[in-house]
């Protein structure tokens, strides 16, 4: 009833103005379309026709700061979008955005009687839109809570979050089950937070839906979840791909310029292991953080010894763990040969033609170096015990900002 009610307000207002006219959800999604008033362009013939707004275009409009605006603003051409300036009123309740009334305006005519009239159509519009709203938020944090429920640590609460997402039908249960985590850059301090989670919810929701019956998106805080569940385990690849499109749907809808992290946790045998997933998941995404080499994408499975120092206590992970032999190998070693030797020699488990053909270097320059570290770090590196001490406190300077000592 409502859809049709809305439907008819936006011809209605279409029909007054003589142009198309679209109503958006706030996370732009479309819920009603005019007719075409001979003013279509390339990007309103795709999203009538597929019903699919698409992700560079809600970039480039949630980009505008439609998020924030009160009043009616202009949303600039896009000639690569084959998109023409639109005009795009904001309609709100106490302050809360319900939807996006779009009015497509190519050449800037739009005078300010038909901009009243579009903003007393969003009047109506809303009203409708609100109670739509109500029943969808309910929803949504029904998904969410479930969600939260199911990867959180009471094993009463992961039953009842797991019949919450039976009931409402938006997860099945498979063999395997999976956990991506996704957080902002918390050093881009320009974004809102309300701009921030429906970034992460429009990016989480997006992916889930494109794989329905086998994923639900949440967002919990200041993160993005995606817990998904499998028939056949899947491969490290399919993982990674999954959790690039979720950084790269954050950045369609919140700019380029947005810096995204993800972690991936294992794959687990079936939905009750779902909290195990998402431990690991946070795991991974803290390396995605510190690691400079991950690229701010970690997998859990291909974090091997880091797994174990990234469950330390983030106040706790600092270069007061690095080992006093290691601290006095890099005051002494400034241009960091001889401890980048040290770590492939004992990457390679102590195996010095390995180490030699590693480091393309002579088996007589490996055994000079190898001298040279035992004397300024004053070790013994036939030592079983020294040799581990060195290789952790190794990987601890990997998820140090600043490897050099003060």
């Amino acid at each position: 009833m409502a859809e049709r009610q809305l439907q008819h307000l936006v011809d209605t207002l279409a029909e007054r103005l003589g142009r198309s006219v679209v109503l958006d959800d706030p996370e732009v999604n479309l819920l009603a379309a005019s007719r075409h008033y001979g003013d279509a362009d390339e990007q309103r013939v795709r999203a009538v026709l597929q019903r699919d707004v698409g992700g560079p275009a809600i970039g480039h409009i949630l980009g505008q700061g439609v998020a924030r605006w009160t009043r009616p603003g202009t949303i600039p051409a896009r000639e690569d979008l084959g998109m023409v300036q639109r005009l795009c009123h904001p309609i709100r309740w106490q302050g809360q955005l319900l939807g996006l009334l779009l009015v497509i305006d190519a050449d800037g005519t739009l005078g300010e009687p038909e901009v009243e009239e579009v903003v007393r159509a969003g009047h109506e519009i809303g009203a409708l839109l609100l109670g739509e709203q109500l029943g969808q938020d309910h929803r949504r944090r029904e998904q969410e809570d479930a969600v939260a429920d199911l990867v959180g640590p009471d094993p009463a609460a992961r039953d009842a979050g797991t019949r919450a997402l039976d009931r409402l039908g938006v997860l099945r249960h498979a063999a395997h089950v999976t956990v991506t985590a996704l957080e902002l850059d918390d050093r881009d301090s320009t974004l809102e937070a309300t701009e921030a989670t429906l970034g992460l919810r429009i990016a989480t929701a997006g992916v889930a839906r494109s794989r329905a019956g086998y994923a639900a998106g949440a967002v919990l805080g200041a993160r993005g979840v995606l817990l998904q569940t499998w028939d056949r385990p899947p491969p490290p690849e399919r993982l990674r791909e999954q959790a690039t499109e979720l950084r790269e749907a954050v950045g369609r809808v919140l700019g380029d310029h947005v810096r995204t992290v993800a972690g991936v946790g294992s794959v687990r045998p079936g939905l009750l292991e779902a909290h195990r997933a998402h431990d690991e998941a946070l795991v991974a995404l803290r390396a995605a953080r510190r690691v400079p080499s991950s690229g701010g994408l970690a997998l859990a499975a291909e974090l091997g010894p880091l797994e174990l120092l990234l469950r330390i206590p983030e106040r706790e992970l600092t270069r007061d763990l690095v080992p006093a032999p290691l601290r006095r190998l890099q005051e002494r070693d400034p241009q960091g040969r001889l401890v980048e030797t040290l770590r492939a020699y004992l990457d390679h488990a102590g195996a010095t033609p390995a180490t030699s053909e590693a480091l393309h270097l002579h088996r007589t320059s490996l055994y000079y170096r190898l001298e040279r570290i035992e004397e300024l770090a004053g070790v013994d590196l036939a030592d079983g015990r020294t040799r581990l001490l060195l290789h952790l406190g190794l990987q601890v300077l990997e998820l140090l900002p600043d490897r050099l000592p003060d």
